[in-house]
């Protein structure tokens, strides 16, 4: 994961996200491969909150503890002032409720003082486990305006999520992974284009022609109920072509944009947790993941 830039982590239920989160912070240990932040496993940090901050459950907190205790709490195990709680607090919007116990607080209250105590050290990687999980509209806005925030600071910052349209707005590189094995990793615009283009949109006069040359070639094709064709299987240069060499007519020929969650989708298809899959398991190189910030 690289400073500067949001990155999605992605993959059906089940897929290994929580608990990948969890090996970083040292919460759960690797039977293979290895996690280091800056160079070094967490257990090796000597300041960990100033290094490394997460919201992987916020619900941990004790609920009889107001905001301000519990983060100063916190921040008296990595010699952090009480200013710095202040500051946390007025961030993410909590400050007039800092002496209420956190018991009290709704879901989206919660949330927010989950990511306060991750910022509390200002530290250069953030690690966020579906911080929008239960939100409403006004509070992901504000989540998403936040994580880009801190991108644009130059921090590492690296967020779960299953909704797939907050991720297209947000991150800018993507981790997708299925039954804890890596799929993708590379960055959503060039996510989306590889999936794009599959399906090409066409609108002419001269479609019942068109369509059965269409299928000649091995192209699927179907009809929209505005009389547009779809055609899947060809590209839209060798369908311009094909129209030309015949004398047909074309009004639009226009490749369909994929959304980041059709692009998911596909690659995940055969991911899903409990769907039986055949053949044989090849087990992979033990993974190595390295967080800089």
């Amino acid at each position: 994961m690289r400073p500067g830039q949001v990155t999605g982590f992605l993959g059906p239920n089940g897929s290994g996200k929580s608990t990948t989160m969890r090996m970083i912070m040292g919460l759960d240990a690797p039977d293979a491969g290895r996690v280091t932040i800056n160079g070094r496993p967490y257990s090796d940090l000597p300041w960990p909150l100033h290094e490394v901050g997460a919201l992987l459950e916020s619900k941990a907190i004790h609920p009889g503890r107001s905001a301000f205790n519990h983060l100063w709490l916190l921040a008296q195990t990595n010699r952090i002032g009480r200013r710095r709680v202040s500051e946390v607090l007025d961030l993410v919007g909590l400050s007039e409720v800092a002496r209420r116990r956190a018991g009290k607080f709704s879901l989206g209250m919660t949330q927010r003082l989950g990511i306060a105590a991750a910022l509390l050290g200002d530290p250069g990687v953030l690690l966020f486990d579906e911080p929008v999980n239960g939100l409403d509209p006004e509070g992901i806005l504000w989540v998403r305006n936040l994580l880009r925030w801190l991108a644009s600071q130059g921090r590492t910052v690296f967020v779960s999520s299953h909704l797939m349209s907050e991720m297209a707005l947000t991150a800018d590189h993507v981790v997708v992974i299925g039954r804890g094995r890596l799929i993708v990793d590379r960055p959503v615009a060039e996510l989306v284009t590889q999936s794009s283009g599959r399906v090409v949109k066409v609108r002419t006069p001269d479609a019942r022609r068109l369509h059965p040359l269409l299928q000649e070639v091995g192209a699927t094709v179907s009809t929209t109920s505005d009389g547009a064709i779809t055609v899947e299987g060809l590209a839209a240069e060798r369908i311009g072509d094909l129209a030309a060499e015949h004398g047909l007519r074309l009004h639009e020929l226009t490749p369909m944009t994929a959304s980041l969650e059709e692009a998911f989708m596909d690659l995940t298809r055969d991911s899903v947790e409990f769907r039986g899959a055949a053949g044989e398991t090849v087990e992979p190189e033990p993974p190595t993941m390295e967080a800089t910030g």
